[in-house]
């Protein structure tokens, strides 16, 4: 038998380490616990983190804007569900994926499968005009999810696929121009 551990795990074990081996990660520790101290006091320190990081990987200002607002959508979508009967996680999934398969004809796994993804944010790996059509998808079904006083699961569902068929329509509409 092989013993394992999850990361969480595997930090706290270093921690304890009395090794100066171990000192440089310590130090890594002490100081992301810090710095996540400090976007907690100021929630905005988060977003320039992650600006930062979509910078790093090759990202323009103008896909990192989409990823930011489109990440904006899709709460306000996650708000509604969850003050109408929808549980989450497994709903979530869901219903992610009728809204995702309904505008691109993928589902969420076949989508990260194509884009050769397997443990990545699949949002972080589309182009600016899939997150365009995602974020038309999330809030197209928000709004007809409101519109129509939907609640759980059955309601919710129609109200993704209504969604997911006006980012269709504009992503073929797109395709053939």
């Amino acid at each position: 038998m092989t013993d394992v551990a999850d990361p969480e795990t595997l930090l706290r074990l270093i921690q304890s380490v009395p090794s100066p081996k171990a000192e440089p990660i310590k130090l890594w520790l002490a100081k992301v616990g810090y710095e996540r101290m400090q976007e907690m006091a100021d929630p905005e320190r988060s977003l320039n983190r992650a600006r930062e990081n979509w910078q790093k990987h090759g990202r323009s200002e103008k896909w990192i804007q989409q990823r930011m607002t489109g990440q904006e959508t899709r709460n306000k979508l996650t708000d509604y569900w969850s003050k109408n009967e929808i549980k989450k996680d497994e709903e979530y999934a869901i219903l992610t994926n009728i809204i995702h398969k309904e505008w691109s004809d993928l589902d969420v796994k076949d989508h990260k499968k194509l884009k050769g993804l397997k443990q990545q944010n699949l949002r972080d790996h589309m182009s600016e005009a899939e997150l365009i059509f995602t974020a038309l998808a999330e809030l197209s079904t928000r709004q007809i999810a409101e519109t129509m006083k939907a609640k759980g699961m059955t309601e919710n569902s129609k109200a993704g696929k209504k969604g997911g068929k006006i980012a269709k329509r504009a992503r073929k509409e797109l395709e053939n121009k």
